[in-house]
Parts: structure tokens; sequence; C-alpha cells
């Protein structure tokens, strides 16, 4: 069910695109990359375009060089693929939580003119479906006076907000190709043993709160012998579909959605998308819904697992840069810790490896020149890494100290200790 004068192709629908407006890129694995292609192409003809999103996966070709002046990207949070450009001044990084981007753009904050997407096919009904990613993108098509469609098969249909009927699509760019996608890697013994510490803080019957990457993995393969755990979170991945298929993951003592995996986004393999696809159990919802405190926190023992850069001795954690290098993003990271430690039997976990790729410690004594605190010293509960758990509430800043150092790399405890007396007075 569709009305043949929206079908169009990717050049001739981008036609409508003029100089000087706001572009909104829809997230992640959901980046409409013939659109955004077919926009480049018009580069000649355009000028002072600013394109804003969230993370987008795959290539961002209007962040070249040569395309100075005609776009300018800026993005709520920093991917691989805009970093260099954001480093050199070609685009900008726009702090703020991740649940506050859709009032952004619906109060003109940053007002959005042009929309691009990918949908699924339109249904019997005529709705389709933003499938992978609803975040802020529903916000943006209710704001653009202009939305623009890649019509994707590959791309599953999945029940909450993502529904949108096509009558609100300006045009239809039908071109059908599989989803990007995010191999989860190989656990690593350091991440199984943090995985591990971590998953001793889960109590059955919690709800959590986890991102992507191998941590994250690492967690939930070590959760296997727990029950009744519930899912309300940012995001998710392939970890999750062991744990349903086990009867680990039932959501069945969650009070907001019970019974059913929450989400705003997803990223993961085919065997992802796939189990997203008309999933009754699964409601992807608007970020400012998911990752609203006042929602979180209504589920019991909400345990929110997110991860660090570094963490000073007070208990700073810094998770968007890498000193005066944008790395990330503020992200939902402090809506997820201040949620769980306001939930009843709640847990904010902040979980990291001891020390970099190059053995420099992650717990340091200050953070570098230019970090960023994602998560202030009053909202850090827990940190953990592979050598234990430090739990840091309710604590002084000495005694914080002391609970890191703990879980220090030994490589790097003496010389913590040392900066420890000098910086508190006091020492282990």
């Amino acid at each position: 069910m569709t009305n043949t004068i929206r079908l169009t192709s990717a050049d001739e629908a981008l036609g409508l695109l003029k100089p000087g407006q706001n572009v909104f890129i829809h997230s992640v694995a959901a980046a409409p990359k013939v659109l955004i292609e077919a926009m480049v192409r018009r580069a000649d003809s355009l000028k002072d375009v600013k394109i804003f999103h969230l993370h987008t996966e795959g290539e961002a070709p209007y962040t070249r060089p040569e395309y100075q002046g005609i776009f300018h990207h800026n993005a709520f949070f920093i991917g691989s693929n805009v970093r260099k450009a954001i480093a050199e001044g070609r685009g900008s990084y726009i702090p703020v939580f991740l649940s506050e981007i859709p009032r952004l753009i619906r109060q003109g904050i940053v007002p959005i003119d042009v929309a691009l997407v990918t949908v699924s096919p339109p249904d019997q009904h005529g709705y389709c479906s933003l499938g992978t990613s609803v975040d802020a993108t529903r916000a943006a098509i209710e704001a653009a006076s202009v939305v623009i469609a890649q019509v994707n098969k590959y791309m599953p249909r999945t029940h909450g907000d993502a529904q949108i009927h096509y009558h609100r699509l300006t045009r239809m760019v039908e071109y059908d190709m599989p989803l990007y996608t995010h191999d989860p890697g190989t656990i690593t013994p350091i991440e199984e043993e943090i995985g591990k510490n971590v998953a001793s803080l889960v109590e059955d019957r919690a709800t959590l709160q986890l991102g992507i990457g191998s941590i994250p993995n690492a967690v939930l393969a070590a959760l296997h012998n727990h029950k009744d755990l519930g899912i309300h979170t940012e995001m998710f991945s392939d970890g999750v579909i062991p744990l349903v298929e086990k009867g680990v993951i039932t959501g069945k003592y969650k009070k907001k959605h019970r019974g059913k995996i929450v989400s705003t986004f997803a990223l993961g393999t085919q065997k992802l998308y796939d189990f997203m696809h008309d999933n009754p159990g699964l409601a992807m919802l608007e970020v400012d819904y998911t990752n609203d405190t006042s929602i979180i926190r209504q589920n019991p023992k909400t345990t929110a697992i997110n991860s660090a850069i570094e963490v000073d001795l007070t208990g700073q954690v810094c998770a968007d840069s890498i000193g005066e290098y944008m790395y990330s993003g503020v992200g939902g990271q402090m809506d997820f810790m201040r949620g769980a430690s306001l939930s009843e039997g709640g847990k904010p976990i902040i979980a990291m490896p001891s020390v970099t790729s190059k053995g420099q410690s992650k717990i340091v004594p200050y953070l570098q020149k230019g970090a960023g605190v994602v998560t202030t010293r009053a909202h850090a509960h827990y940190v953990v890494t592979e050598y234990g758990i430090a739990y840091l509430y309710g604590k002084s800043i000495a005694e914080r100290a002391k609970e890191l150092i703990r879980i220090a790399h030994p490589d790097h405890r003496e010389q913590l200790n040392r900066e420890c007396f000098e910086r508190f007075r006091t020492s282990l």
C-alpha cells in the first residue's frame, strides 16, 4: 500500500534539499546510505547545510575536507566515522543527555527541516517501521517539513513507537540492502573476569541496562544461572538472545512494560535483526521515554552497566573524551546511572579494564587535562575492574581512593597510593 507519486529515485528525492537547511540523519544501523550518497552528489548546488545525528554506522562522506562550507555535521554522539572531522574542525559535538535530544528538536532549539530515514516497506495498513532505531528520529520526523525515506525490506518491523504511516513520508526511495552489522568479537580473559565481577552484583529479578561491546557481552555470558531478569535499556545487541531463549530474561518482575524488552535502538548481527522482526516481546520506544529517570527508577533492582575511559581517585568518571580529544559523548550514561541509583535495590555500575591497551592505568589521580566528567563523583556507586569491585557510595574522598586503588592494576597501585597520600594525607 503506497502512493506511487511518493516513489522516486534518491537523486530526485534529494532535489528537495535546499542550501542553508538543517538535516537529521537516522541513527546507528538505520543510517540511510543511499540517501546520504545522493545528498553528497548534490554538493555543488548546496552550501551551509547543517547535518545533525546521533551515532551513525557506515561512512560519513559529508565530513570530507572538500565539502567544508557545504556541509557541517553536528553530532549528539560521536562515532569513529566522524571523530577525525570533529578534531579537525569540520564538525561539532553537542553535549547533551540522550534523553533530552527529542526536546531540543521538538522545541525548535535544534530546528530540523529535512529528515533522512530508513524504514521497512509499508504494511497492509500503510505503516512503515523505523525498525532498529527510534531514539530521537521520530521527533525529527515530526518536526521536519520534508521526510525522505529509504524503503528497505531488510529493516525489521518493530513494535512500540516505531510505526510511521507512509503519508508522513514526502518521498520514498525503494532500495534494498542489508543493514550495518556489528561483530560482537571475542571476549578476552580480562573481560571475562570483569563480566563475572559485574554478574556477581546482579540479583535475580533485576532489570538490566547494558551497552554494546565485549564487556556487556561478558556480563551477559555470566548471567546464565540467573532468574527472571528484565531489560530496560537504551540499546541492546546479540548478547540478550541466548538469555531470552534460555528463559533467563523474562521481564516478569518489571513494573514498566512487564514481560517486554524495552530499548530505543539496537546494533548487532543479522541474527539480532531477525530476532527483532515482528517480535511482540520487544518495545522500541522513544529515547526521551526509555532514558527518562522517572521511568527507569520504577523498575525494581535496575542495574545499569556502563563503561569509562578513566576514573579519578574521587570517583569522577570520564566517558566522553580522551583528555581534550572528543571520543564519544555523554549519551545515556547519566540517565541510567541516576535512574538505577533511585530504583528500589538498584545498582549503578561502571565497568572497565584496569589499564588501557598501552598499559596505562584507567584509575588515575586526576583526570587528564580537558577530560569531561560524565558521571560525577556524587553519582558514582560501583566501579568494577578485573581485580574486583569498589563500592564508593557513602564513602569519603579518602575512602573512595583506597577502594579504587584496591581494584587498580598491581603495577600502578604503589604510584596511586603515593598520589593518594600526597593529596589526601592518607595511604593504604
